[in-house]
């Protein structure tokens, strides 16, 4: 059995000249340090196009990249334009607003100076290409609005086929061209990664925002009333996160015709988003055996059912079509056994946060090796802040468990770290933060709150991760995970 480590280190939140992360020289420097310390998975978050609160799990669609990762200097690179200056570039947070206006001068100088060929023509036939491009060209049209909020024409355009578009056509083309080089950028990145040994985990989000090409084009695949919007939405009840429980808001999914139509949506997603990465880590699996429905009119999660969904007979399907497709299913949380049956009937791998099971006294307890570990994930404080708050008798206790065990480091994170790495898991996964043992200004997401400051973090610099690369190295050596 080959044992790898990764780090969990989402795109937007790399070092990057224009504010944000992307798909340029410093995701190729991260790329040569990852393997430099003999890291072996790249996980990365969402890359769609990034919905309500900059959330990457409300994206307005569940094929396209989200055009703030395509990377000005490689369009200069290709001629397109001249080089950009400098903005934000040591700024510790994204401000996604103020980025995406700097950006956008040059993406349209880009554009005008573009030459279609065969390759870009083809791109631009996929059915979900055509459907986002016209999508988000209306949705600027209206002021960025929901297009529940559209002029009936263009809200209806899906099935009804009544605007013409040849007026909007030359932002349809654009919106197709900024697709086209954030997929041509990220495979270039995607082969870099690969010939160095680096697999790139990817994640998709089990729901797909109301406010996206994915409802708006395909209406039928989810419970919606006569004039589109949502019956039902999706959310968790009560939970560790949440006292209220989390009320995601978005539109639950008409199983009934999924099955009918021998799921379709869920397939044609799956099979896109495994051309994109080599592992697919699917969030909120439990959602495939039973999901949290909650009426659209209930203010909480509190007042929900959970109903059973045909897990089963989707993966059958799934694997009659595609079955070359690598799953890590998200199970955490309070899962009912079914769960876990139906994640081991396909054996997936599953998921074990170390904050959530950590216990230094009881070492082998379920300890697996078809396992995926992490000391914590996005929705989690890094270690450092996570430990600051416990009470002094767990502090001590926690120490004392790792000393008896071996772990005799001075850092309690790199204790943890060290211990993480020591499971029989085939898969240990650390997030940068705690790689660098950052405390709560690294944090990039907590349950149940939108807004500032979730998904904004960033490193200004990858000097102290290089400063990290032989102790990294080390540890993966010593713990027989060491990589290309």
């Amino acid at each position: 059995m080959t044992k790898k480590a990764g780090i969990l280190m989402p795109v937007a939140s790399l070092p990057g000249r224009h504010g944000c992360g992307n798909f340029g020289k410093e995701a190729y420097d991260f790329v040569d340090l990852c393997q430099k310390a003999g890291l072996s998975i790249w996980q990365i978050l969402p890359l769609n196009p990034l919905g309500y609160g900059n959330s990457p799990y409300q994206p307005y669609s569940s094929y396209a990249m989200d055009d703030i990762y395509i990377s000005l200097d490689k369009l200069a690179e290709a001629g397109l334009i001249q080089r950009a200056p400098s903005y934000n570039r040591r700024a510790d947070q994204i401000d996604y607003e103020r980025v995406r206006k700097f950006r956008e001068p040059y993406l349209r100088e880009a554009f005008r100076n573009f030459k279609p060929d065969l390759n870009y023509t083809n791109f631009s036939y996929q059915d979900w290409m055509r459907n986002y491009a016209v999508f988000m060209t209306f949705k600027k049209a209206n002021g960025m609005k929901c297009w529940l909020e559209w002029p009936e024409d263009m809200k209806n355009q899906p099935a009804e086929n009544k605007v013409d578009l040849k007026e909007y056509e030359d932002e349809i083309l654009y919106q197709i061209f900024l697709q086209y080089m954030l997929y041509l950028q990220w495979k270039d990145l995607k082969q870099y990664a690969n010939d160095r040994g680096i697999e790139i985990m990817g994640d998709i989000p089990f729901y797909v925002g109301i406010d996206s090409s994915d409802v708006w084009a395909s209406r039928q695949n989810f419970l919606l009333d006569d004039d589109g919007r949502p019956v039902f939405i999706a959310g968790v009840p009560p939970d560790y996160f949440s006292a209220t429980g989390q009320r995601w808001g978005n539109p639950i999914y008409d199983w009934e015709y999924m099955k009918k139509d021998e799921f379709g949506f869920w397939i044609d997603r799956l099979a896109y988003t495994s051309r994109l990465f080599d592992v697919v880590r699917v969030d909120h699996f439990r959602a495939f055996d039973t999901y949290w429905k909650i009426k659209a009119t209930c203010p909480t999660a509190i007042d929900g059912e959970w109903v059973e969904a045909p897990g089963y007979a989707l993966f059958d399907t799934l694997f009659e079509k595609l079955d070359d497709i690598e799953i890590v299913a998200e199970d955490l949380g309070d899962l009912r056994d079914e769960v876990l049956v139906l994640r081991d009937h396909y054996n997936f791998r599953g998921m074990r946060v170390i904050q959530f099971s950590f216990d230094p006294y009881m070492l082998e307890e379920g300890d697996k090796e078809h396992l995926l570990v992490y000391t914590g994930t996005h929705d989690n404080d890094p270690i450092m802040s996570w430990y600051s708050v416990r009470p002094a008798w767990q502090k001590r206790k926690m120490r004392k468990g790792l000393s008896r065990s071996g772990f005799t480091k001075k850092s309690f994170v790199s204790n943890v770290i060290a211990y993480s790495l020591s499971r029989k898991a085939d898969m240990v996964i650390i997030p940068m933060w705690d790689w660098l043992h950052m405390g709560h200004e690294a944090r990039l997401n907590t349950p149940g709150t939108v807004g500032a400051p979730n998904w904004m973090w960033r490193l200004q610099s990858l000097s102290k991760f290089a400063r990290k690369t032989n102790e990294i190295r080390e540890l993966c050596e010593t713990t027989g995970r060491v990589g290309k």
